[in-house]
């Protein structure tokens, strides 16, 4: 048994900042788990730096907005440039996996998405790791600020307004979902790597 911290990369792409506001809830989440260390990774330009900063880390958490129901160039650039990181042995085999996307439409087909955070991490021999909640906002007396308003499993999900700035989008419910998953993320890790205390 380490302990080591659990080291939790968020590798995210945000277009006009609506994502960023996803990845940081994230981020924020996976903090409040004892022995976990968060580090945001942004992926617009794909230095040494980025390559290592994955490398070292225990779960990475993928992140990108959904343009024309799937990620950005930007996301899938960087998904094809990690054949290297394939080709290397599977470097990345066993480390946990997540995914987070944004959207403008309430679907917005975000859960392609998802599926290919899913498909990238499965092709690195990474752990996949959901949402644990159930789905928000499904019944008459339900809420749009109930958590996993937008009922995703696969990942967490937020929609963005396309008249709102970063500032303003998404919902704080997104983000708490987003938060949620953070939190998943790292709890999942720990026991990953130390092992699920005994009953």
């Amino acid at each position: 048994m380490s302990n080591n911290p659990a080291r939790i990369a968020v590798a995210y792409h945000s277009g006009y900042g609506h994502t960023a506001q996803q990845a940081e809830a994230v981020a924020a989440g996976a903090s409040v788990v004892p022995g976990a260390v968060v580090e945001l990774v942004p992926l617009d330009e794909l230095t040494d730096e980025v390559w290592q900063r994955l490398a070292a880390a225990d779960a990475i958490v993928f992140g990108s907005p959904t343009y024309m129901g799937g990620p950005s160039a930007v996301f899938k650039a960087f998904a094809e440039a990690s054949a290297k990181v394939w080709a290397d042995d599977l470097a990345w085999r066993d480390k946990i996996a997540a995914g987070f996307t944004n959207s403008k439409a309430m679907s917005g087909d975000k859960l392609n998405s998802l599926v290919y955070f899913s498909i990238l991490a499965a092709q690195h021999g990474m752990i996949w790791v959901g949402l644990d909640l159930y789905p928000g906002w499904s019944e008459s007396t339900a809420s749009s600020e109930d958590l996993n308003r937008l009922g995703s499993w696969l990942g967490a999900m937020a929609q963005s307004d396309a008249d709102l700035s970063a500032e303003k989008a998404p919902p704080a419910t997104d983000l708490r979902t987003a938060a949620a998953l953070g939190t998943r993320v790292a709890t999942v890790t720990i026991r990953h790597l130390r092992g699920a205390p005994a009953a």
